[in-house]
């Protein structure tokens, strides 16, 4: 069961997870939050800004990772208003699963989710580098 639920928080992490212009990989903010099961975004940015801070203080550049732009959000009855949301980095997505609300199963998976998939991407990147 445990495999079962990590494996289904994989799909959910990769199922949000967008690419832009550039092929950068990026997560929206509002749609972690939802993930992550803040029920309104205005209780998932306090989270955002404790992670923003984490990143300053282990010598990241914090526009690297955290980039402010709005995104078209449903309103219902189909319509859409634009609304302010934070693009995130995959480093990002782990400093803000390490601050977030660790009462909830999900935060759990994604603080797995994220350190494994860091931890792919370095040794990747270390592979690669060898070659």
């Amino acid at each position: 069961m445990e495999n079962k639920l990590t494996n289904q928080s994989k799909t959910v992490f990769e199922q949000i997870r967008e690419v832009d212009e550039n092929g950068n990989e990026f997560w929206g903010a509002r749609k972690l939050s939802k993930v992550l099961d803040y029920t309104e975004f205005r209780n998932f940015y306090p989270v955002i800004e404790r992670a923003k801070e984490a990143c300053i203080k282990s010598n990241q550049n914090e526009e690297n990772h955290f980039v402010d732009y709005h995104e078209m959000v449903s309103i219902g009855s189909g319509a859409e208003r634009k609304m302010k949301s934070v693009k995130l980095s995959r480093y990002a997505c782990y400093l803000i699963v390490q601050n977030a609300d660790p009462s909830k199963e999900v935060v759990a998976m994604g603080q797995t989710y994220f350190a494994v998939q860091k931890k792919l991407k370095q040794v990747n990147k270390m592979n690669y580098h060898a070659l």
